[in-house]
């Protein structure tokens, strides 16, 4: 049953990095409090499984030129481009901000539209997000004891 929790974290992590509306800090919380797994465990899981799901925008923003001019294509032309300004604009430090909400999963596409390296781009985007999962922990942990 325990392995069951950590499957779950990791799916919900990895979902929420997609662009599908997941919530992988409730899932983490919810785990946290219940005191029954290993802290280190818990975030080492929940970072894996976002920073995956992470790699999966990515690869789709590497693979996403071959479609651009397709009439199902989700992103209009002007979308895409003023996306690749932005990320002209601030470059691969703009990754930082890939845990946020609504902007950081579309960030980690546009990276991979811009052909981002992938070593940097695990890089940053496991320090932020890691980070995010870290400073969640502390604070559910502190609330606790």
């Amino acid at each position: 049953m325990i392995f069951g929790a950590y499957i779950g974290l990791f799916l919900a992590a990895f979902g929420a990095a997609t662009l599908l509306p997941l919530q992988s800090e409730a899932v983490l919380v919810g785990l946290l409090l219940s005191d029954k797994y290993w802290l280190w465990s818990l975030l080492a899981v929940a970072t894996l499984g976002n920073v995956l799901g992470s790699l999966v925008n990515w690869w789709l923003g590497r693979a996403i030129d071959r479609f651009r001019d397709r009439r199902w294509f989700p992103v209009s032309p002007s979308h895409l481009e003023k996306a690749r300004n932005h990320y002209q604009r601030y470059g691969h430090w703009s990754l930082l901000l890939s845990w946020l909400p609504v902007i950081g999963d579309p960030l980690t596409l546009v990276a991979g539209v811009m052909r981002e390296p992938l070593g940097r781009f695990l890089l940053i985007v496991t320090l932020a997000k890691g980070a995010r999962y870290g400073v969640l922990t502390l604070a559910t942990v502190g609330w606790m004891g």
